[in-house]
């Protein structure tokens, strides 16, 4: 078992990496919400029936009244819709203020029940437990919830910090290829952003069963980086922003696939190759380090390119939410390991994704 704690002042919470703690989350819980009596499990039919019942066991089995809520796997799931539908669903089950709410699937499953949980009574508890590499690694940490809009993506949110984080390594066991490359897209950041020695450890490990065979330690590394900065800026106005290494435009990819072509890992991909590129342009990027990053993407099975429209690239950057008035904050490498955020005006970066993309 290894545990990292995220020490915010008040609100300090534990992610505790073990196999098998799924069946231990009832324990976990308790003791975490001794007050609680009620838990609603908000997960995706996917995952609900690989997972749902030894989690309600487990809750069960300390006393706790579970209840599961269910929402089609995918990105659409993440909408008003169903956040409304959800509100209904837990003022129905009689929720108070001292029970909870637990996240049981992938980043869409994190976004939707902690925004819930953040707005449900003004707040209640809410644990995530995560079950695919991209939310173990990224998403269920830090406390960002969101729900899509028709014009954006996490346009509606909030920041909202869990009581815990129980990550069970296991269920990556059923996770199909490709979700195990989207989540190795944010693996691959972490390396980028922050940890050359990290991203050369990964290279030399370019396959899922060799990723499998460290998996602890790949996840302790990435949850530690995202930890550290968690704490160094909470709200997203500075440090955190490089953790959108390859967001920028990655929306833009997203958006051009109607949020359903592509997935967050293979436009993250994408975009970090593009920025990288930008990087070069701008000479802050050396060179070599657009070969390293699509190398180790590509090894993934994730794409290195995805065509896009000037319409969509226009709509990303214009929404983005690392841009300040016409100003936009895009994250770029001064070297493999050493993240920096190049400001410019959304003129100026689409006049170069127009020149260096846009074909």
């Amino acid at each position: 078992m290894s545990t990292l704690t995220v020490d915010l002042p008040g609100r300090a919470y534990d992610i505790i990496i073990q196999p098998g703690i799924l069946d231990q989350a009832g324990e976990r819980v308790r003791a975490l919400c001794p007050r609680a009596r009620l838990v609603a499990v908000v997960t995706d039919d996917t995952v609900g029936a690989l997972y749902g019942q030894r989690l309600t066991r487990s809750l069960q089995a300390v006393g706790l009244t579970a209840q599961v809520f269910s929402v089609a796997p995918g990105e659409p799931s993440k909408c008003p819709e169903n956040l409304v539908k959800l509100w209904l669903e837990l003022a129905q089950m009689g929720l108070t203020r001292t029970d909870v709410v637990i996240a049981l699937g992938g980043g869409v499953v994190g976004d939707l029940a902690g925004f819930a949980a953040a707005t449900m009574l003004r707040g209640v508890d809410l644990i995530q437990v995560p079950t695919t590499l991209l939310a173990q690694v990224d998403s269920s940490v830090g406390g960002k919830v969101a729900i899509d809009l028709p014009s954006g993506k996490n346009l509606a949110g909030c920041f909202y910090q869990p009581r815990g984080v129980l990550m069970d390594p296991e269920t990556l066991a059923t996770l199909p290829d490709a979700a195990f490359a989207d989540g190795m897209a944010e693996v691959i950041k972490y390396g980028a952003i922050f940890d050359a020695a990290f991203f050369h450890f990964l290279a030399q490990r370019p396959n899922r069963a060799a990723v499998m065979s460290d998996i602890g330690q790949v996840l302790y590394t990435c949850c530690d980086w995202k930890r550290k900065v968690v704490l160094a800026d909470e709200r997203d106005r500075g440090e955190r922003m490089l953790l959108n290494f390859g967001h920028t435009l990655g929306h833009a990819y997203e958006k051009a696939g109607g949020y359903q072509r592509w997935t967050h890992g293979q436009a993250v991909s994408a975009g970090m190759v593009a920025a990288t590129r930008i990087g070069m342009e701008l000479d802050i990027t050396p060179p070599d380090t657009l070969w390293e990053i699509a190398r180790l993407c590509a090894a993934f099975g994730l794409p290195t390119a995805i065509e896009c429209s000037n319409e969509d690239y226009a709509a990303a950057i214009g929404l983005d939410k690392k841009s300040a008035g016409g100003d936009i904050s895009l994250i770029v490498l001064e070297a493999l390991g050493h993240a920096v955020a190049r400001k410019m005006s959304k003129e100026e970066l689409l006049a170069l994704v127009d020149r260096l993309f846009v074909f």
